[in-house]
């Protein structure tokens, strides 16, 4: 019988470049955005489409605009969904759309109806690209992009909840094991939380912050297991202010949302580089720096040895 490389190996040769995402810290080399166009113009009820508050239109793409450019002062290729619905005015929040992962993306199914009309045009953009999609979260699947955190090559956090349900998560985890996942670690999302981005991001190779009033133990067991200390955020106050909800655009150097300087402060004695943005306007919409950006290419980090008590 021929023998075959596998996908990842291929995915060079086949696809021109190995679109894949191991963790949250690798090196960005490629993400998706969507600039706000049309779709968050004359919004008559913002609670309708879970929104906090109305948004300056221009303020809010001028503070994409800085995001945006940021990412390709960094040398990382930044693709646009040019296109999208009137209809889908929570857009902007690409992480929720489509997720890297070791062999292209898993094009999502989001928890609220609003968003269902979104990834088409996130899966159309992708392809585009050249981007492999491994799978299209289908049947009665639900599941957003920031219900899951990589760890490692070997290690993902799945959190359940009103993102992200049963049939979802069995779809995830499939293709994760498919991929040579081994730890597929699931949790159950608080009720009045939605993403794992709200209270957990990884921002260097052993260092995470997290808010704990909320964060399962098991996310502190499985990271201190790999040697990871934490950078708690002080405040609720900061917490609301998306002190999570950060991007890694190396290991120890982050872009975060300006207005958390206690967790800032924090960061810093850790020795991590952080860069502040203005995002008070994308922030009405109930998201922030992580929400904005699907990550399609990170360099590798090598496997966390897991030490066991």
């Amino acid at each position: 019988m021929e023998k075959f490389n596998t996908f990842y190996e291929d995915m060079p040769a086949v696809w021109g470049d190995n679109f894949s995402v191991t963790s949250e810290i690798g090196t960005l080399r490629t993400v998706l955005v969507h600039r706000p166009g049309k779709e968050i113009e004359n919004i008559k009820d913002p609670s309708a489409i879970y929104f906090r508050d109305f948004i300056d239109v221009e303020k809010a793409r001028w503070e994409h605009d800085q995001l945006v450019q940021v990412y390709r002062d960094h040398g990382i290729t930044v693709y646009n969904v040019d296109e999208t619905d009137p209809s889908c005015p929570n857009a902007m929040y690409c992480h929720d759309l489509v997720l890297g992962t070791p062999e292209g993306v898993i094009v999502t199914r989001p928890g609220i109806k609003i968003r269902h009309n979104e990834v088409k045009y996130a899966a159309q953009e992708v392809a585009k690209h050249g981007v492999p999609i491994v799978k299209t979260i289908h049947g009665n699947g639900i599941f957003d992009g920031a219900c899951a955190t990589w760890v490692d090559r070997e290690t993902v956090f799945v959190g359940t909840g009103s993102r992200c349900n049963k049939e979802g998560l069995v779809q995830v985890t499939d293709t994760f094991h498919h991929m040579g996942v081994k730890n597929v670690i699931t949790l159950s999302i608080a009720r009045n939380q939605n993403h794992l981005d709200g209270f957990l991001s990884i921002v260097d190779t052993n260092v995470a912050v997290t808010y704990p009033y909320i964060t399962p133990d098991i996310i502190y067991e499985e990271l201190e297991k790999r040697g990871f200390e934490f950078v708690e955020i002080p405040t609720f106050e900061e917490k609301i202010n998306f002190a999570a909800n950060s991007v890694a655009l190396e290991p120890g150097k982050i872009i975060m949302p300006k207005g958390s300087p206690r967790t800032v402060e924090l960061l810093n004695k850790k020795g991590i580089e952080v860069i502040e943005l203005d995002l008070d306007e994308i922030k009405k919409g109930g998201g922030s720096v992580h929400c904005l950006t699907a990550f399609l290419k990170r360099d590798d980090i090598p496997v966390y040895p897991v030490c066991e008590d």
